[in-house]
């Protein structure tokens, strides 16, 4: 199944990079290119500093931040339950 990105095909991708090009020119590109880099690091280094800070906080205060890893090891561990469970059945439709 192939998946549609933003529901842009080829022609018109190739159509949006030849007018980038021309309105900002070819020397311009990597410039533009840098700084969305840079500004995309900054946000995931601050997303990073934020989680660290509430996991500090919180093995500060005594809380449990384990129990997230062991809702999603239950959890998974159901699903595979349930997959050996249906597994029989499905191959019989």
């Amino acid at each position: 199944m192939k998946l549609p990105f933003l529901f842009i095909s080829g022609p018109e991708i190739f159509v949006i990079l030849i007018i980038v090009v021309l309105v900002f020119g070819t020397d311009k590109i990597p410039e533009i290119a840098r700084g969305l880099g840079k500004g995309m690091r900054q946000v995931k280094d601050a997303t990073n500093d934020i989680k660290r800070e509430i996991n500090n906080s919180a093995k500060n205060q005594g809380l449990d931040t384990d129990i997230v890893t062991d809702i999603n090891k239950q959890v998974n561990d159901v699903k595979e339950n349930i997959d050996d469970l249906t597994g029989p059945i499905k191959r019989n439709l």
